[in-house]
């Protein structure tokens, strides 16, 4: 819309520079000053009207056969009426000037072929600015039905997420009920905070790294009712990043994928590290674990957190190179990418 706002820039200076143009001109055809730019304002002037009035009628309509037609025959009967009215006010200015009154009629038609050219030019100008808005407004529509449908999709994985992190958690919460009741309970409480706090967040608002972190702790805690000893997750933060803005739930489904590789198969105790640090042009979150490669759950890249993650990312950012997935000497890690640039 702004650049179809510049386009009237043009039309007022192009009247500026015809109307010193044509006084111009009558000065040095041998006409005084006062003759020469007065002929050249009172014509201009009603000239601009006429333009205007047809700019205005064509440049919310469509046009069609039919629209066509009418136009022409109104672009016919301005031009003849901008001759009549110009003859009609100049003559009344100049009317002791027998000369400048027969030099006005010897110009009637050549005034009549150029206010025919000038109104056609303006309406032409009309139906172009109509067809520019109407395709920036078809651009704005499409580009709003596919943030749309972004956000759906955000939201449709979200939806995926919470009850998938549920179900594990409750039957949890099941297990725990006959042989640690106190646990369960206070499994119960961790999990109404954790999801209290779920239930506040947009998907298209973006929350603080530390925030992201306080909620993944809540989730850890929860684990930790289950797994007990078993679980030992160290959490790093560059302090220079505490304070930058990620996607909101983007590290819980990773640190989920971490748990149930690293202690899923395993009745040892499992440490699992989430560093976050800067690395330009990228905020950079490494979560890593061990696993048993013997095991056939230690997969890389068949949890459905790691698939969820990797499409938000690519709605986010447009991009497929934000999260890497690597095993190296059972050691399984995923490296998590946002860009600095988002706010």
């Amino acid at each position: 819309m702004q650049s179809l706002n510049k386009m009237w820039v043009f039309p007022v200076a192009w009247w500026l520079v015809w109307i010193s143009f044509q006084g111009w001109f009558l000065f040095h055809s041998g006409w005084n000053v006062e003759v020469a730019f007065a002929d050249s304002l009172v014509s201009n002037i009603l000239l601009a009207a006429l333009c205007t009035g047809i700019l205005y009628s064509v440049q919310y309509n469509r046009p069609d056969l039919k629209r066509i037609v009418v136009l022409f025959a109104g672009i016919l009967f301005s031009s003849l009426l901008w001759v009549w009215l110009c003859a009609q006010i100049l003559t009344g200015i100049f009317d002791t000037n027998p000369d400048y009154a027969e030099f006005l009629e010897k110009t009637q038609i050549i005034r009549f072929m150029i206010g025919f050219f000038l109104i056609t030019l303006f309406a032409l100008f009309g139906w172009i600015s109509y067809f520019i808005k109407e395709q920036l407004d078809e651009k704005n529509r499409a580009n709003e039905v596919i943030r749309l449908a972004r956000e759906s999709e955000l939201i449709h994985l979200r939806q995926q997420l919470q009850p998938h992190f549920l179900f594990n958690t409750l039957n949890s919460v099941n297990a725990l009920i006959g042989s640690n009741p106190v646990a369960a309970k206070r499994m119960i409480l961790q999990l109404s905070d954790f999801l209290r706090g779920t239930l506040k967040k947009e998907d298209d608002k973006p929350v603080p790294l530390s925030e992201e972190i306080n909620y993944l702790n809540l989730y850890l805690e929860i684990e930790k009712v289950r797994f007990g000893n078993r679980l030992n997750a160290i959490i790093r933060i560059d302090p220079e990043i505490a304070e930058h803005p990620v996607p909101v739930f983007l590290l819980q489904p990773l640190v989920e994928n971490a748990i149930k590789f690293g202690l899923y198969d395993t009745i040892d105790q499992v440490r699992i590290e989430i560093n976050a640090s800067k690395k330009d042009p990228f905020l950079e979150v490494r979560i890593s674990n061990p696993f048993d490669a013997t095991t056939t759950a230690a997969v890389p890249g068949t949890g459905f957190g790691l698939n969820a993650v990797s499409r938000r990312l690519f709605l986010l950012f447009s991009r497929t190179d934000l999260l890497d997935v690597n095993s190296m000497d059972n050691t399984f890690t995923v490296t998590l990418k946002i860009p600095l640039s988002y706010v």
